[in-house]
């Protein structure tokens, strides 16, 4: 059996809402064994929805549609699914006192429109909605089961643990399962870590490796099929055990773990503490560190001196110096970042300074170009980044923020 999701909803094709309930369903069939083929996303318009459901029933075992089904007349799922079926609507007697009794519990008045939710194609079966005023639909049509489900996503995911999920146990379609583990890498960039995984990321492999790139953050993805869970996780281990072996430190963590939860690992491995000076990351490395519960024994503080005059009054940096070097250049960094350290009492200190753009960079000195700064007991260094001035501002922030807490996480593992 292979899935199609098909998510319904003009604000979502126009990009004014986002499809958080496809991908949450993706990973529910695929915990099933049931491999999702193909995402489809509509807007409110009958004669795509049409279309849209017979290339779904036509090439998918199972489909999954969510949204549609509320009571407005840019609602049209019900419609569309009993034209493409070639059945009339018909009212279910039960969904309407369920509708009603909402209403009720609600203290609410239900409106005539409301009906129009106790509408099902002939031959359906209404998914009760405990949550909501818009019963689910399942139903069987050519080689295709149908599931409707509601577009709210805590009504969309109580229906399908309540009411989909037993239907597709009963038909056996629950067999095998897919398990997915990502581990994430950060340092070098999505080509050269896969030349160095060639033998991973090709096809027909089992387990299946893709590697993909967010945020300057590299993931590989394993994805292995077994008849339980334990035994897909044991065709992943050695896979996993050989990207941790050849990338070393490069990985970061698994799953949602970045170079921030990286690096406090570290410091909590070994009992140093940070503190942090930025300039043009503006507070953002600080951030992404207090984003991670129980870091307050580990992370003692930090300064945003985006102004020459808060580099020096808050960080101690002489005015002569940036003065004579400019607030962008290594001498400046080395001197926040010890700055930060000494004044804070911390284990290391990092810095940023650097041209975000759009605007500000010159031939000397372009936008993109960012320099660290690491300091410790033993002595302070800085590094240049050059991301180039057709990087965007926020991307050349986030980027140098995660350089530095790399820095700081290569230090710690004795790798500066």
């Amino acid at each position: 059996m292979r899935a199609e999701i098909i998510a319904i909803g003009s604000e979502l094709v126009s990009g004014q809402g986002l499809d958080t309930n496809s991908p949450w369903l993706s990973q529910q069939l695929g915990a099933l064994g049931i491999p999702v083929a193909f995402h489809t996303t509509l807007g409110d318009d009958l004669e795509d929805h049409r279309s849209a459901f017979r290339a779904a029933i036509d090439r998918a075992d199972l489909v999954i549609m969510t949204g549609g089904l509320g009571p407005t007349q840019d609602d049209l799922t019900r419609e569309a699914l009993a034209e493409v079926a070639g059945v009339p609507l018909v009212e279910d007697l039960a969904s309407l006192e369920a509708i009603a009794a909402m209403f009720a519990r609600r203290h609410r008045v239900m409106t005539e429109r409301n009906r129009v939710q106790a509408l099902f194609p002939r031959g359906a079966e209404p998914l009760p909605n405990p949550i909501g005023t818009a019963p689910g639909i399942w139903m069987r049509l050519g080689r295709a089961t149908i599931a409707c489900l509601p577009g709210v996503p805590s009504e969309m995911k109580r229906m399908f643990q309540e009411q989909v999920l037993p239907r597709l146990r009963e038909l056996g379609a629950a067999g095998r399962v897919i398990v997915h583990r990502k581990i994430n890498l950060f340092g070098k960039g999505e080509s050269e870590i896969e030349a160095q995984a060639m033998d991973l990321t090709v096809r027909g492999r089992v387990p299946e490796v893709g590697i993909t790139a967010h945020d300057a953050t590299i993931s590989f993805r394993i994805t292995a099929e077994a008849a339980t869970a334990d035994e897909a996780r044991r065709l992943i281990e050695p896979t996993a055990e050989l990207i941790y072996e050849r990338f070393g430190s490069l990985v970061v963590g698994e799953d949602s773990d970045d170079v921030a939860e990286a690096l406090v690992a570290q410091l909590t491995r070994t009992g140093s503490t940070l503190a942090t000076a930025e300039s043009c990351t503006g507070g953002l490395i600080a951030q992404l560190i207090t984003a991670i519960a129980g870091v307050s024994s580990a992370y003692l503080g930090g300064a945003v001196t985006y102004s020459n005059a808060s580099k020096t009054a808050l960080l101690g940096v002489p005015a002569e110096l940036i003065a004579a070097c400019g607030a962008v250049s290594p001498e400046v960094a080395a001197a926040m970042a010890e700055g930060a350290r000494t004044r804070l009492g911390a284990s290391l200190g990092i810095s940023t300074t650097g041209v975000a753009g759009p605007t500000g960079g010159t031939p000397e000195k372009p936008v993109g170009l960012v320099y660290l700064g690491l300091s410790t007991a033993d002595g302070t260094q800085t590094r240049r980044l050059d991301m180039g001035p057709e990087r965007p501002r926020d991307f050349i922030q986030l980027l140098a923020s995660k350089a530095a807490l790399n820095w700081a996480r290569l230090a710690l593992l004795g790798e500066r």
